[in-house]
């Protein structure tokens, strides 16, 4: 069973292979990368119901056992991520199917699309921080090419920037992994565990737990968010959505692993500076969200107040507060990518991307109204909807930890997106119509179909958390105690005896 957890990586990555070779066959690729996102999505069912039964698993390639060979290792934490990750990829896929120009299709859309989501899920699971380094530039390759598929100008110009700062990201990465190396001589990630509990308050390893942390707060738009607003403003529409739902996500993963994980020592410094920045970028995303006035501009601010808010849950650190940023890390994944579409198909059907101009959109297409209404009381964290479960196990957390400026600021985002996306509600649904029934464009309901999926995840999240609970707990406890992670990747006595020495 276990060699299903290399699955989520290689299905895409041979998937996406094949279909170079099928470049003129548009209706064939559309099946097979359908079929094989899907296909991910029941193996990451069949995994996290394993994972419940025998607890963390792993796969040593080449026989090779940790710490010296290569590693995936599945807690629950991981395949949850990988389940809600390929989910939205399915649905952000079916979007793209029924909207997406087929020149665009042409230009190996459904390759690069099933190798970022290849990246994306080897970076949930790898056991191996060189790895996360391996899976994070396959995932931004593929990201490059999508952002400037169509090859507009502003495309090109926000790629540029998004490409220039990756690289920056990319170097700091490896300069941060050589001083790791030569600090604790190991790049399991468990391994890597144990050899800093051995250390201690080691002032050399807190310097390199900082050096990840400017790393990873590049990649998840993480106060250095400069690159993020015009990066996911500019592709087509299924692209940015796919884009806000994942891609920051990562960089989020890679700093709750980091920081329950690799560096449990020295956590006043680091958790301290976690919450600075959260604090920061929480401010920024809201500044951003009230003064935008294009509604892509917007959608994207308000990826950073998510981004913010969840790694506040970080910085609080107890295992309520986990499990509140599990549960809205899943949430935020369907969330904005229903809000990224919705503003789409605003656009789509106006040709304006301006919320003054844009009114009366109700009377037009009433289903589609409601849709939004919808996204944005989930975003807001309004019950019984995906987002509520998530604020509140983040909000008790910070009242058992005492940390009340980062639970008012958390909260007070909450009324800032709600008051940006109800403003986009109220210009753009309400009002007096400026399209005409002459100039009504057709929304056929093939492409309300995606957006109403979305619907029915976030409030299927909300409604059925206690079905999502034991695995949630599960995963919590896992970030919380590190210790059931490093006993489930190395020989539990071998890791305790190297402790004691």
């Amino acid at each position: 069973m276990s060699n299903m957890i290399v699955l989520p990586l290689i299905v895409p990555v041979i998937t996406a292979i094949l279909l170079v070779f099928l470049k003129e066959h548009v209706i064939l690729q559309r099946i097979i990368s359908l079929l094989t996102l899907s296909f991910i999505v029941i193996i990451s069912i069949i995994l996290l119901l394993e994972i419940q039964e025998q607890g963390v698993m792993r796969i040593d390639f080449s026989g090779w056992t940790p710490p010296f060979g290569i590693s995936f290792v599945a807690d629950s934490f991981a395949i949850l991520l990988v389940l809600v990750a390929n989910l939205v990829a399915v649905i952000c896929m079916l979007y793209a199917i029924f909207t997406m120009e087929l020149g665009y299709e042409k230009m190996y859309f459904y390759p690069f699309t099933l190798l970022m989501v290849a990246g994306v899920n080897g970076s949930f699971l790898t056991g191996d921080i060189f790895n996360l380094f391996v899976c994070f530039e396959v995932m931004l390759l593929a990201s490059y090419a999508l952002i400037s598929l169509g090859g507009e100008k502003i495309q090109l110009r926000e790629a540029l920037k998004y490409v220039l700062i990756n690289i920056v990201a990319s170097w700091i990465f490896l300069v941060a992994l050589a001083f790791l190396y030569g600090t604790v001589g190991t790049l399991n990630m468990a391994h890597i565990s144990v050899r800093v509990m051995e250390a201690g308050a080691n002032p050399l390893i807190t310097t390199v737990a900082l050096i990840f942390l400017i790393v990873f707060s590049l990649k998840a738009g993480l106060l250095l968010f400069f690159w993020l607003p015009g990066s996911y403003s500019v592709p087509p529409t299924a692209i940015a959505a796919l884009f806000a739902a994942l891609l920051t996500k990562v960089g989020i993963y890679a700093l709750v692993r980091t920081f329950t994980l690799l560096f449990p020592n020295n956590t006043e410094v680091t958790h301290m500076a976690l919450g600075i920045m959260a604090g920061i970028t929480i401010v920024a995303g809201c500044i951003g969200a009230l003064s935008g006035r294009d509604v892509r501009t917007i959608a994207s601010y308000n990826v950073l107040i998510g981004v913010g808010f969840i790694v506040t849950g970080l910085a609080i650190g107890t295992e309520s507060a986990l499990q509140g940023v599990i549960y809205y890390l899943m949430h935020d994944m369907v969330a904005k990518a229903m809000l990224f579409l919705a503003v789409g198909m605003m656009i789509y059907v106006t040709g304006e991307t301006v919320i003054d101009k844009m009114s009366g959109l109700i009377r037009n297409y009433p289903f589609f109204g409601w849709m939004f209404f919808i996204a944005m009381c989930s975003l807001a964290g309004i019950p019984p909807l995906s987002g509520f479960l998530g604020k509140v196990l983040i909000g008790q957390g910070a009242i058992e930890g005492g940390h009340f400026v980062l639970l008012g600021l958390g909260f007070f985002s909450s009324l800032i997106v709600l008051y940006s996306l109800l403003r986009i509600f109220l210009s753009s649904f309400f009002g007096e119509t400026i399209i005409s029934l002459e100039d009504e464009k057709p929304l056929p309901k093939r492409i309300l179909l995606p957006i109403t999926l979305l619907a029915a995840c976030t409030i299927g999240l909300g409604i059925g958390a206690e079905k999502l609970a034991p695995f949630v707990t599960d995963a919590a406890e896992t970030l919380y105690t590190p210790s059931i992670y490093i006993d489930a990747v190395l020989d539990g006595e071998l890791w305790q005896g190297e402790v004691n020495k």
